[in-house]
């Protein structure tokens, strides 16, 4: 039997959360044939089976966070038996979290004879694989442990608990030594109120251990109360446990695209000096030459025509488009305007890297290729469906919560980037035009900008350098 790891989902992504599995212990697989479906920081995934075989362990639940490398499903060849020990399901609770302290039954350091059946008893984790043939002694090195009688009869090949296989040419395997003293261990007795042991993977107690928390005074959030990364590093952070918890609230773990969000939310909210400049404009003659291209069959959206302003205005202004490299000390400019959108989905807010329209390159894409190319983005975002390289490699940011009803805000910068432009609702108000009090369509653009980038002047021109194009749809072909 061997296990299929984790493997590196590509983007620096450092784990996973199973979302659902689409095989059980027992099931025979083909090649390619999709095991579960996992979400990692950046979209959902459906990991395939590597080769075809016999799935006989499933090392996660359906919502427990895993390490990349980390095992996640065994195999063995079809038709093969089931190993004595094998086959334990994480999703039914069979697999033991404490290490092994002796055999499975009484800890005794005698073990069955080769010719016995292990009919009974469950079979705890072991510490660490210790290569066949060889034992560790007390002091951690190892030592050779096969016998040198000659076999009496033909062995097949066999693995039996607590013992190595039978080799060709060897007689009864040997039980390996013990890696501790012979003293004979005592269980700590359990304190008054300590409570039961808390249910957690190994990968997750680690964790505790690294984090210097004590399980017993964590809130699993898992099914049946099953202790998850989440909950123990929330616990770390001083968020509410099991003690501290109000009466009637409940938990909800923080994985996936969300807990991407919230590191880098925090990281570029406490690295980067924010600052913001406004701008309240009148879009009303933008919006009717909108309307009478949309007549004509070439539908642009105004969100569209915010990003075509924005390519100008970001030539205009270079730093807008750059980002400050702490380490080195330097701002390193980019050459060219890589827009990303903020999409909000189901699972959390991710940015959206849009596709270069043209092929030839040009950064003047027309409205409707614009407009077409953003909903397709903004589809697949919310599918779940973008790859990582849809998610990665924006220069600037553009996030449009007037579809939420506000007037504007004061976004967090998108982590290696020195502005994002927030998009306010578009109202209908007075407002004056051409010396008279008219009704007309007007919208707040917000531009959160990096101060060790941008001053204020230069934040300031490149908001105006986008508001004057909106405002007067007309700068486009003179400048």
């Amino acid at each position: 039997m061997s296990d299929f790891l984790l493997p590196d989902l590509g983007e620096g992504l450092t784990e996973a959360t199973i979302i659902a599995w689409h095989v059980k212990v027992g099931d025979e697989v083909t090649r390619n044939q999709a095991l579960a479906e996992v979400e990692t920081a950046k979209a959902l995934v459906e990991l395939p089976s590597p080769r075809a075989g016999r799935i006989t362990a499933l090392h996660a639940e359906e919502g427990q966070t895993l390490d990349v490398g980390s095992p996640l499903v065994g195999f063995a060849e079809v038709g093969a038996a089931p190993e004595p020990g094998t086959g334990g399901n994480a999703a039914d609770g069979s697999v033991a979290d404490e290490p092994a302290g002796g055999s499975a039954a009484d800890g005794s350091a005698d073990g069955p004879a080769v010719d016995e059946a292990v009919t009974s008893g469950s079979v705890a984790e072991e510490p660490a694989a210790v290569p066949v043939g060889v034992g560790a002694s007390v002091d951690g090195s190892y030592e050779a442990t096969a016998s040198a009688e000659p076999a009496a009869r033909p062995q097949r090949q066999q693995v039996l608990v607590g013992y190595g296989p039978v080799l060709p040419g060897t007689g009864r395997p040997r039980r390996r030594p013990r890696a501790f003293a012979t003293t004979p261990y005592e269980r700590p007795s359990r304190q008054a109120g300590e409570g039961p042991t808390p249910r957690a993977m190994p990968p997750v107690r680690r964790r505790a251990r690294d984090l210097g928390v004590d399980l017993r005074s964590v809130h699993g959030s898992g099914p049946g109360g099953r202790i998850l990364r989440a909950d123990v590093e929330a616990r770390a952070q001083g968020l509410p446990g099991s003690a501290t918890r109000a009466p009637g609230s409940h938990t909800i773990p923080v994985t996936g695209l969300r807990k991407q969000t919230a590191q880098a939310m925090s990281a570029s909210a406490f690295t980067a000096p924010h600052a913001s400049v406004h701008v309240t404009i009148d879009v009303t003659d933008t919006l009717e030459l909108l309307g009478r291209g949309t007549r004509e069959g070439g539908r642009t959206s105004f969100l569209a025509s915010v990003c075509r302003a924005i390519l100008p205005a970001a030539a205009r202004t270079p730093a807008a488009n750059a980002r400050y490299d702490a380490e080195a000390g330097e701002i390193e400019m980019f050459d060219q305007v890589r827009l990303g959108i903020a999409v909000a989905t189901d699972r959390g807010l991710l940015v959206a890297t849009l596709p270069e329209i043209d092929a030839d390159g040009h950064q003047d894409p027309s409205g409707p290729a614009l407009t077409a190319a953003i909903a397709e983005t903004a589809q697949k975002a919310r599918d779940g469906a973008l790859t990582p390289g849809e998610v990665t490699g924006s220069t600037l940011t553009v996030t449009n919560v007037g579809v939420f009803g506000v007037d504007g805000g004061t976004p967090i910068l998108n982590p290696g980037q020195s502005t994002i432009l927030a998009i306010g609702a578009l109202r209908r108000q007075p407002w004056e035009h051409r010396g008279e009090i008219a009704l007309r369509t007007v919208v707040t653009l917000t531009l959160s900008f990096d101060h060790r980038v941008l001053d204020g002047a230069e934040a300031s021109a490149f908001l105006t350098d986008i508001a004057e194009t909106l405002a007067d749809p007309a700068t486009l072909l003179v400048r």
